[in-house]
């Protein structure tokens, strides 16, 4: 079995990759127009991208000109997945000892030439505490290609199951449910306009007692037409956020968008104020949320459709009369922050999640106390 032999260098990628996939849960990048390197990325991970440089770097000219690349490949990614930041740890393999590792920003180069370097390189060990037990040294040429081989398939199979689940087509319940209500109260409050008073958001009332006003106010409507609009985008946004959470979370999300945003309502007016637009709004929170955590597969939906419908409903907000953009921009703050409480999915962290909750219940908290107080 081990007539194999292979190269020093990629039995060291081999080992790294191995590592890094199966233990630190990076995943690979797909990088056009490079050849011997591997480009791994993890949100949550110490270095957010890993890339593993197998090429010979024979001078500082060339060591200068492969940091310029890495940083345009960097501000590529950066664009790709809507980040700000990325912070990336750049292996060298072959270094020539004459070339001198400079710090750039948010770049840290290191040269590696065997396991034993890895083992006593501080930038990894402080990272990567764990590494000198897990990497893969037990196995060696073709041994070594079935392990790794295997162990990445095996890595790579259970996360394609997880996100399948998540993206296959469900039954949709919750949303009709919730369109179901919203029709049945507008034939309601059409026999009766003293509904429409009686179950709209409004301060005083609020400050009254009458605190239901906070949730009945979103399952009523003005009229015909914005019941239609804010339906139709119930129906396309909630079907895409009960599909991708599930139905719990979806009604949790949509509950506490409808809150929040009709506490922040509370805050700025003191008319009446009726419709399922501030938690829709929060649907679409969510989905930013959802789809940052997912950029990978919904990058281009986000900066293509659910960023611009954001934007350009927030303005149609601000330049018309009559409409409670409030309520839309504190739906849409309530939707990511209850998102990121629950978690999308298994990508969220316990660290972020108690984040999510902090600062939700600190700003319901804080809106209610203003709006009763001001």
């Amino acid at each position: 079995m081990n007539t194999v032999v292979v190269d020093k260098k990629d039995e060291l990628v081999m080992r790294l990759v191995h590592y890094f996939i199966t233990q630190k849960n990076y995943s690979p990048i797909v990088v056009n127009g490079v050849k011997n390197e591997v480009w791994l990325e993890n949100v949550d991970g110490p270095y957010r991208i890993i890339r593993i440089n197998s090429n010979y770097i024979h001078n500082n000219e060339q060591y200068n000109y492969d940091i310029s690349k890495t940083k345009n490949i960097m501000h590529q990614i950066k664009k790709k997945t809507l980040s700000f930041k990325l912070n990336t740890l750049n292996i060298f393999l072959d270094l020539n000892e004459r070339v001198k590792l400079g710090e750039e920003k948010n770049i840290s180069s290191i040269f590696i030439d065997s396991l034993s370097d890895v083992k006593k390189n501080n930038l990894i060990k402080d990272a990567f505490p764990d590494i000198d037990n897990n990497l893969l040294d037990d196995a060696k040429g073709i041994d070594l290609i079935i392990n790794v081989t295997n162990d990445i398939n095996e890595k790579t199979a259970k996360n394609n199951a997880s996100y399948e689940n998540v993206f296959k087509p469900k039954k949709i319940i919750v949303t009709k449910i919730l369109i179901a209500l919203c029709v049945l109260v507008f034939l309601l409050t059409t026999y009766n306009q003293n509904l429409v008073y009686m179950l709209a958001n409004n301060l005083e009332m609020v400050k009254a007692g009458e605190f239901y006003r906070i949730i009945t106010s979103a399952f009523v409507h003005a009229g015909l037409l914005h019941l239609l609009v804010n339906m139709y985008s119930l129906y396309i946004i909630g079907t895409q956020v009960e599909t991708f959470l599930g139905k719990r979370k979806f009604i949790f999300i949509y509950l506490t968008s409808a809150i929040v945003g009709n506490l922040m309502s509370l805050v700025f007016n003191t008319g009446f104020s009726v419709g399922a637009s501030g938690a829709i709004f929060g649907l679409m929170g969510s989905l930013l949320y959802f789809g940052y955590h997912y950029r990978l597969y919904l990058s281009t939906v986000i900066k293509s459709q659910i960023i611009p419908i954001i934007l350009v409903n927030l303005i149609i907000g601000f330049t018309l009369d009559g409409i409670d953009n409030f309520a839309h921009i504190g739906g849409l703050i309530g939707g990511y922050l209850s998102t990121m409480a629950i978690g999308a999915s298994d990508q969220a962290t316990l660290k972020e999640k108690i984040n999510g909750w902090i600062v939700l219940i600190l700003l319901t908290i804080f809106l209610a106390v203003f709006s009763f107080y001001k």
